[in-house]
């Protein structure tokens, strides 16, 4: 994967969510490169926390015998594990706006990579008002704080779902996105269109970047291919929504993660910044594709449970990365058949002994 040249200054970056999929991703390549990290995130029960906690631990390059059995002191021991000159973990809600001023008080921050967020288009229908608190207020109370101490360098996460059910394919980051169709999806939008506001008002450069369904190592258990992974082996059905015509542009994390470096190296060289931009792969697979490639990577067929589209479900995301590749130099090189068997080759790594 492409990284920060070896000149480049050494920055000090805050990151939310960064015990997450991509997050972790992201804080282990900024380490490699030399640079300092000060990682936010909550460890939200969304699911178990000690899928965060290992993340952690890989991006750091440390490991543990430590039985994590108790959330709140497991998280105090691993702050401790993985203190060092160049890495700070805070147990931090983003909602809790002082508690976040902390940390801007006890660091020189130069840059800022939102990534925290309550993820998920389903779950948002059953508590929309919490993805309201996460992903909109907690957001901008992160903004304040930029505006606050002079941090005006910001890589933020939007969706491929703020699309919705756009007739238009690919998609551009010029399409009209008035009509999401979940309440996750219009919490991002309303991230990027505060977040223009920051920019025109304080002078907050900014990158949003619309992610397509990202894939690959250290996924979240609940998304779509490591859970199928797993009910495959165990002999168990897989839900399967809808007739299989039902598509996602895939995106594997290398190539996500490459495309956030290239967007901080964009904010870095250039100012007066308010940009939109898709990370995507441009390549569309259908629900009965995945299913079939999972398959092959897996060497075992899948039991499929047959049931209904679900509400809030998109039918088909494809990303235009016109911009993204005349703009950033962005260029996914991981096919969906290459990334599907690193990630079976990962999780098979990683099941329990």
């Amino acid at each position: 994967m492409p990284i920060f040249a070896a000149t480049q200054f050494i920055m000090n970056y805050l990151i939310t969510g960064g015990s997450g999929f991509i997050g972790s991703h992201l804080v282990e390549q900024l380490l490699k490169t030399g640079h300092s990290v000060i990682n936010v995130d909550n460890f939200d029960d969304f699911y178990d926390y000690k899928v965060k906690f290992k993340n952690t631990l890989e991006s750091t390059d440390n490991s543990s015998d430590h039985p994590f059995t108790d959330k709140a002191n497991d998280i105090e021991k691993l702050i401790s594990l993985t203190k060092s000159e160049r890495y700070q973990l805070y147990y931090q809600d983003i909602r809790d706006k002082d508690g976040l001023e902390e940390i801007f008080k006890a660091h020189q921050i130069d840059f800022v990579i939102h990534l925290a967020a309550l993820a998920g288009v389903r779950p948002s229908i059953e508590r929309p008002l919490d993805y309201e608190a996460v992903n909109i207020r907690g957001t901008q109370h992160l903004w304040e704080l930029c505006k606050a101490y002079g941090v005006t360098k910001l890589v933020c996460a939007s969706s491929s779902s703020v699309y919705g059910n756009s007739e238009k394919v690919p998609f551009a980051e010029n399409d009209n996105v008035d009509r999401p169709i979940s309440p996750y999806a219009a919490t991002k939008k309303a991230g990027e269109v505060l977040g223009h506001v920051y920019h025109h008002l304080y002078q907050i450069d900014m990158i949003q970047l619309r992610f397509f369904t990202v894939y690959g190592p250290r996924q979240r258990p609940d998304l779509a291919i490591h859970k199928f992974t797993k009910l495959i082996l165990e002999n168990q059905e897989i839900p399967f929504y809808g007739d299989g015509s039902t598509a996602r542009d895939y995106t594997f994390i290398e190539d996500i993660i490459d495309g956030i470096l290239k967007s901080i190296q964009y904010l870095q060289n250039n100012d007066g910044v308010y940009e939109i931009v898709n990370l995507g792969e441009s390549e569309v697979i259908t629900l009965h594709e995945m299913v079939s490639t999972l398959e092959d990577a897996i060497g075992k067929k899948a039991v499929r449970k047959n049931l209904p589209m679900q509400p809030g479900d998109v039918i088909k995301t494809n990303a235009d990365i016109t911009k993204a590749k005349a703009m950033l130099g962005y260029n996914p090189r991981t096919n969906f058949q290459n990334g599907t068997k690193k990630f079976v080759e990962w999780f098979l790594g990683n099941r329990p002994k």
